[in-house]
């Protein structure tokens, strides 16, 4: 087949055989493939015509919906000006003007902003911030980075090291970086089973980090890296105090706090960073998803000053990090940025997640007592519910309730047996309604 020969449509098997897709049970999906046409505002259109409420933001990372049209009007006009621009050794405008936005957002104008294109990229490009940190202060021993049990940091080599979900780990040992170590995990079902928020127990967990610095000694350990809310593995909350605890332990052994705040960061859980809802301010914090709201990949690092400035040492016209992307602020991702970041304000979306978190809060914890529902856990915009796995079976039943839910309308994520929701910004409190009702009639034609 030549590059301009065309698939005929009924040849659906060709037609779907090229793309190897990621995070998918490909053999399952091609079986029976789930298209999507379009996207417009908080909604989804399928191949088949069926219009579907987008439960989780695309990937968490759509929270002003979908075509929003000042972000289409600012990336049509920058790539009529400026397609792309070189980054190594060179700089437009836009990209200063962003990082300048995100640092003044974060609350941190001091501090500074590395771009790059991804989660994955901006969480490789933390950890290695953080052992040159100590490097260049002469702690070249300061290598070991810790993680966390059911972490989920991307899918880089440091990414997967540092994080703490099996599936993604387990084939690729090898590969992986060396001197990690990991927290325990913050879930226990059995005190905090439907909890509303955040659970009043656990926040003794953190003193294990106590115990893992006493095992390879303080001097050895360059950074902690915690999710402020762990999504990906199905929207754990972190106890009240546990983050505090983390900083605490942290500064008092010289310890580097980097929050990966790819999920919770720009408003998901109704203030701009994971960080002030928590009232906990780590030392590097990892972005992107909705930073442009997912328009043009791009993601990032916000470091605090005095880490920069470590590095601005020797002569002037010397590489200071040997480190960064051919797309790293690239324009049109950037032009996304500064147009997301105007729609947030104009539009004041970040206190309407606010508002809209008591909805779904309300409504996510009236599934309790719904079949298969084990649990329900919320934080801001964002709740997940744990279903009773199949047995010999598990995550068959997620997928089913997924299914049941798009039948219904609603497109939610699952993983494992997690359905999880994190609903747009623009959603109306119907809508969360809807979609909570919508998840209550799946759960009920699902066999048990």
């Amino acid at each position: 087949m030549n590059a301009t020969t065309q698939l005929h449509p009924d040849n659906q098997s060709d037609a779907l055989r090229a793309w190897w897709m990621p995070f998918t049970h490909n053999r399952y999906f091609k079986a029976a493939p789930r298209m999507v046409k379009s996207a417009k505002g908080a909604y989804f259109t399928l191949e088949d015509g069926r219009r579907v409420f987008d439960c989780l933001s695309g990937l968490w990372c759509s929270p002003l919906g979908h075509s929003h049209p000042h972000i289409v009007e600012a990336v049509t006009r920058q790539i009529q000006t400026l397609d792309f621009a070189p980054s190594f050794q060179m700089g437009h405008q836009a990209a200063f003007d962003l990082a300048t936005r995100i640092t003044q957002l974060a609350g941190r104008p001091q501090d500074r902003v590395f771009f790059v294109n991804s989660g994955s990229e901006a969480v490789d490009t933390a950890l290695k911030m953080a052992v040159a940190y100590h490097r260049a202060r002469g702690d070249a021993a300061r290598t070991r980075i810790i993680g966390r049990e059911r972490g989920y940091h991307g899918v880089g080599m440091g990414g997967i090291s540092v994080g703490g979900i099996a599936p993604n780990r387990k084939m690729f040992h090898p590969l992986m970086i060396q001197g990690v170590d990991h927290l325990p995990h913050t879930y226990n079902p059995a005190q905090m089973a439907f909890s509303v928020g955040q659970p009043e127990w656990g926040a003794h967990l953190a003193d294990e980090l106590e115990r893992i610095v006493a095992l390879h000694d303080a001097s050895t350990i360059a950074a902690v890296i915690v999710e402020p809310m762990q999504g990906s593995t199905g929207v754990i909350v972190p106890p009240k105090g546990y983050l505090q605890k983390l900083r605490d332990i942290c500064t008092k052994h010289g310890i580097l706090l980097i929050f990966d705040e790819v999920i919770t960061g720009f408003g998901r859980l109704g203030t701009p960073f994971g960080a002030d809802f928590f009232g906990v301010q780590p030392d590097l914090t990892t972005f992107a998803k909705a930073v442009n709201n997912a328009t043009v990949p791009l993601g990032g690092v916000l470091v605090r000053d005095a880490i920069y400035e470590a590095f601005m040492t020797g002569p002037a016209h010397m590489i200071e990090f040997f480190h960064g992307y051919t797309y790293s602020a690239h324009p049109l991702a950037v032009a996304a940025g500064l147009a997301t970041l105007d729609v947030m304000a104009e539009e004041n979306l970040i206190a309407k997640a606010a508002a809209l978190a008591p909805v779904l809060e309300k409504g996510m914890h009236s599934l309790k007592g719904e079949p298969h529902v084990i649990d329900v856990r919320n934080i801001g915009l964002a709740a997940a519910i744990e279903l009773a796995p199949t047995a010999g079976a598990p995550g068959m039943k997620a997928i089913n309730v997924f299914q049941a839910a798009l039948n219904e309308g609603q497109m939610v994520r699952f993983t494992g047996d997690i359905i999880a929701v994190a609903p747009p910004f623009i959603s109306s409190a119907a809508e969360v309604e809807e979609m909570v009702e919508g998840i209550r009639r799946a759960l009920r034609v699902v066999p048990v």
